[in-house]
């Protein structure tokens, strides 16, 4: 396994990464590793919770023969720009740029380029398989044939194969309620009780924060005394990943965990429902959001503790085991 350092640019901002690159002769396969939400570095690493999730994946796929990058989000460890006025489709727009710098790369076959994100990275990675433009190369098919682009051409999608790992499939708002329904109970008792006292109901709370973030115009607000990103979220929660899982006609492998307290596992389904390609799901017995086993009833407070273990094996195992498969030769349409 070998690193190196790639960066690119998006809309004025530099970015820093790594390209990972198996052992042996390129052109290799490769796939692009998109992080979840928050301040998050190319590792999946927030500076108190670091998670390790596209890392490990990095490491996984290199022993399997496939290269990967990931890199830092704008505002975040060598990335320039700033974080915290960010918006969500800006990250898509950013994603978009480090595809193109992926493909690119002389080590990599650009035919077998897949996407693979976590959480908010598998929203941008199904972003990125419906919207991506379909390249031109030699096919053989004349001018005017069905597929074909031109004398001799035929369009092959960007995007070979898409991997979602934790992913919604509803509206931004409606997965945000789902959330504030499933972690009023998980919450600690002390907090229950603070809440009963002042007769603060949690869902109704968020709510009404969501509508008073709708009413801002700047990218960042103060909202209950705390600085939060309100563009991200204005433009997550109209954000519906239902329009772009239609138009994937790529191999798509979705993963969620029973566990998940952040994303509806019965989003799984909606997946399937919606992606007109070929499409294998896994919904995982006590795996949670953060791709790690919990035992007992879920809650948030274990993931400190669970982000000290590696990410559960069976979920490497699948995404690596299928990625292989997909993005083998043979596997070229």
């Amino acid at each position: 396994m070998r690193d190196i350092d790639l960066t690119f640019d998006s809309a004025g901002h530099r970015f820093a990464g790594t390209l990972t690159l198996p052992d042996g002769d390129g052109p290799f396969p490769a796939a692009l590793l998109l992080p979840g939400s928050g301040p998050v570095d190319r590792d999946s690493d927030h500076r108190r919770l670091p998670l390790k999730v596209t890392r490990e994946l990095a490491e996984a796929l290199a022993a399997a023969g496939i290269a990967t990058y990931r890199y830092d989000k704008r505002g975040v460890g060598a990335s320039t720009g700033e974080f915290l006025a960010t918006g969500f489709l800006e990250g898509m727009t950013d994603a978009a740029a480090a595809l193109a710098a992926l493909r690119s790369h002389p080590e990599i076959d650009p035919s077998r380029v897949a996407v693979a994100g976590h959480s908010e990275g598998a929203l941008i990675a199904a972003n990125l398989a419906a919207t991506a433009e379909p390249t031109a190369e030699p096919a053989g098919e004349p001018a005017g044939e069905p597929g074909g682009s031109g004398a001799g051409t035929a369009a092959r999608p960007v995007v070979a194969a898409v991997v979602l790992l934790s992913p919604s499939a509803k509206p931004g708002a409606e997965t945000l309620r789902w959330q504030a329904e499933r972690l009023a109970p998980s919450m600690p008792a002390a907090v229950r009780w603070l809440l009963r006292l002042t007769r603060t109901d949690l869902v109704t709370k968020v709510l009404k924060n969501h509508e008073r973030i709708r009413r801002t115009t700047t990218d960042v607000a103060r909202i209950g005394g705390v600085r939060i990103n309100a563009r991200w979220t204005r433009e997550f929660l109209d954000h519906d990943p239902a329009a772009d899982l239609k138009e994937i006609h790529a191999p798509v492998l979705a993963v969620t965990g029973e566990k998940d307290l952040q994303v509806d596992p019965a989003d799984l389904a909606r997946v399937a429902e919606s992606v007109p390609g070929p499409v294998e799901t896994h919904l995982i017995p006590d795996l949670d959001h953060i791709l790690r086993r919990q035992p007992g009833s879920p809650s948030l407070r274990a993931y400190r503790r669970e982000a000290r273990e590696p990410v559960d094996a069976q979920v490497k195992g699948i995404v690596t085991g299928w990625l292989a498969e997909r993005l083998s030769p043979d596997a070229r349409p």
